[in-house]
């Protein structure tokens, strides 16, 4: 690409199935919630472009609440504001995502090293339950639902972890990288076995700390590969 090359421009929103009109009190929460696990999940695309008036309608709130949300995402970095001053769903850096990761591999390891002490049995089937769906999303090619349930089992791993900190740090990272994880399988199916998944399930029901942890570890370097590929190909020189 070269250095004179106009950036891509910022597409407009097209309904999807994660919003929902809301009727409660405190709108802005609610519609600041929507919009941050949207991202996590992938829901949102990077340069995705989030009009005031028509996020307004769609969510069924008037603009004010709407705008707060908006805001209080943009001052988290979860959004941007372009120069036009639109409201956009940003990009990442290969920088950023490298930094991410590292951060993911400390945080997430931990998560897993915990739970391997402190989860039940039931806790571990449910996390098992999410990763046989995943299995079956790529035997049929589901790769939308198979990155929403991606993020469900990490998600979930490190609330069996019971660190409600450790929690909240790892949502936010995952709404900073959710964005891209459309590209997750752009490298193709992983071909390893068994899949990291497994062994952590294997080291959690064997109370294995150091294996849970380094199997995070695994599933964050190499399970991650398709979204370095996209970032590398779509960075500015």
């Amino acid at each position: 690409m070269s250095s004179h090359s106009a950036p891509p421009k910022a597409r407009d929103t097209e309904p999807t199935d994660w919003v929902r009109p809301l009727v409660r009190e405190n709108l802005g929460e609610r519609a600041y919630a929507d919009l941050r696990a949207a991202l996590m999940r992938g829901q949102l695309r990077p340069r995705e472009r989030l009009r005031l008036r028509p996020m307004s309608v769609r969510f069924g709130i008037s603009a004010t609440p709407m705008r707060e949300a908006l805001l209080r995402l943009v001052s988290e970095k979860a959004l941007a504001i372009d120069a036009r001053g639109s409201v956009v769903v940003p990009t990442l850096t290969l920088a950023e995502l490298l930094e991410i990761r590292a951060i993911r591999i400390d945080l997430e390891g931990r998560a897993a090293a915990t739970a391997a002490v402190v989860a039940s049995a039931a806790e571990i089937d449910g996390l098992a339950a999410i990763h046989e769906a995943i299995s079956e999303c790529h035997r049929t090619r589901d790769f939308e639902r198979a990155v929403n349930l991606n993020t469900e089992f990490h998600l979930g791993l490190c609330r069996l972890a019971r660190l409600p900190v450790l929690c909240d740090i790892v949502e936010t990272l995952w709404v900073r990288c959710g964005p891209i994880l459309s590209h997750l399988y752009d490298g193709g199916l992983p071909d390893w076995e068994p899949h990291p998944h497994r062994r952590m399930l294997g080291a959690l029901r064997r109370r294995d700390p150091d294996e849970a942890r380094d199997a995070a570890r695994e599933d964050i370097e190499r399970g991650g590969q398709g979204l370095l590929v996209y970032v590398q190909a779509t960075a500015s020189p």
